[in-house]
């Protein structure tokens, strides 16, 4: 027997375009399929419970060839190259401040005689390889993903045949990823099927059923939108099989709204191509001004509210209790209890973007903080003024009829429901107050 390969999963939980799967499998030895939860290194995020259920699941339902690790990657992969005799080591590219531990572990597996490879698996479009007319990279939407578009995209990889090797690794269940006393992931649960398997019946079930009434993707109680972010999340997906399915045989209703899928498939890209050039993304305000924004301590009882979806704001807390049950949002929705909980309770983004990072199954560590700094007016391609979301505006405008407010908030317009925490009209006024500080930091124009 030869010297096995090891494939290194991360955010890449599939067998079918895996490039990093693929390769090892032409290399002709047996293969070696590790996934390594490292909560230890300081470049690694660690997951929010929502993604840690969602993770249970995906890695479950690779079966028995995954062998399970735990601790530093840097010790962990070293240590299972020695056990097993490997000659080579493959994982798909990563783009945050992780891919440091790569580097630094391609180098050191190279010195030691091994063949090192990494892939271009999970991003259409890495993020170096589109630059504006200056040399530097996209800070604007728009720009970035035209030029995105008239690049041309590898066809999906099948499954390779394998011959899969062996070695001793943990148990699933000994990681407590599930949440046990008490067992919130009930809505979690009925909401989901976690797995590449789960991943294609989505993708499927989008093109056949939801696509059509995409056009309508803003009102949130009519079920048009993907469902997919989850799953690329987690790489039980990749951009390339969701983009060339989306070329392929669909209804001409459905094809309409092919173009503006893709592009939300693009935010995707051009979130982790600003996370790739501020790895801080999560910590810092993408742009310095936002720096002297004069944000209120938050008070306890405010944020308990809007975390727990009984601020007196029907949207708001039918969102907020959305997430709670199912693990996400709607987008629409989100976009309103993120501008309310920044901008009507003056609180800082970053308090909102790690409630999100616990609770969503979506959570990625590029658009999660992407899309919370849009909301801010602090990230990129974020509005040039201070747009404050007015929920009860937005209510009427998206959910007219009150078919979502109705199934996450049943007692609104009942004397069980509570007053407003706070004055929109008052408090937008405020924010607006508060906005002239980053005016003032960011200087003439």
């Amino acid at each position: 027997m030869g010297s096995p390969s090891i494939v290194w999963l991360r955010d890449d939980l599939r067998l079918a375009d895996n490039p990093a799967l693929t390769a090892a499998a032409e290399r002709g030895e047996p293969v070696v399929l590790v996934y390594v939860l490292d909560e230890e290194s300081p470049e690694i995020r660690p997951l929010g419970a929502a993604s840690r259920w969602w993770l249970h699941h995906s890695l479950a339902s690779l079966g028995e060839h995954l062998v399970l690790r735990r601790g530093r990657a840097e010790e962990v992969i070293p240590a299972l190259v020695a056990e097993t005799g490997a000659g080579a080591v493959y994982w798909n590219r990563r783009y945050g401040a992780a891919r440091e531990i790569d580097a630094r572990l391609k180098a050191r597996l190279r010195d030691d005689g091994l063949d090192v490879q990494s892939f271009q698996a999970n991003l259409l479009v890495e993020p170096w390889t589109l630059t504006t007319g200056g040399g530097g990279p996209y800070r604007v939407f728009t720009p970035f993903w035209k030029a995105a578009r008239e690049l041309r995209f590898r066809e999906p990889l099948p499954v390779p045949e394998v011959r899969w090797g062996a070695a001793q690794g943990d148990s699933l269940p000994s990681w407590n990823l599930l949440p046990t006393r008490p067992d919130w992931a009930g809505g979690l649960r009925e909401s989901w099927t976690p797995g590449e398997r789960g991943a294609h019946d989505q993708l499927e079930g989008f093109v056949d059923e939801r696509l059509e009434d995409y056009h309508r993707r803003d009102e949130p109680a009519v079920d048009a939108t993907s469902r997919l972010s989850p799953h690329l999340r987690f790489g039980e997906i990749s951009p390339f099989q969701v983009w060339h399915r989306m070329h392929d045989h669909m209804s001409p209703a459905a094809r309409k709204n092919v173009p503006k899928f893709l592009s939300e498939v693009g935010w995707r890209e051009f979130n982790w191509s600003i996370l790739f050039h501020n790895t801080e993304l999560a910590e810092k305000n993408y742009r310095p001004a936002y720096d002297a924004f004069p944000w209120s301590e938050p008070d306890p009882e405010e944020l308990a509210a809007w975390k727990e979806g009984r601020t007196g704001i029907p949207l708001v807390d039918a969102g907020m209790r959305e997430l709670w049950r199912t693990g996400v949002m709607h987008n629409r929705v989100r976009m309103v209890v993120a501008s309310f909980l920044i901008k009507n309770l003056l609180i800082d983004w970053r308090v909102g973007e790690k409630w999100f990072w616990d609770t969503l199954v979506d959570a990625d560590e590029a658009s999660n903080p992407g899309n919370w700094q849009w909301v801010a007016g602090s990230g990129a391609d974020a509005a040039p003024y201070f747009r404050v979301f007015n929920p009860e505006l937005q209510r009427d405008k998206f959910d007219k009829a009150g078919r979502y407010v109705n199934r996450w908030v049943p007692e609104a317009g009942t004397p069980a429901y509570p007053d407003p925490i706070v004055d929109l009209a008052e408090t937008r006024k405020q924010a607006l107050e508060a906005y002239e500080a980053v005016k003032a930091a960011d200087g003439p124009r």
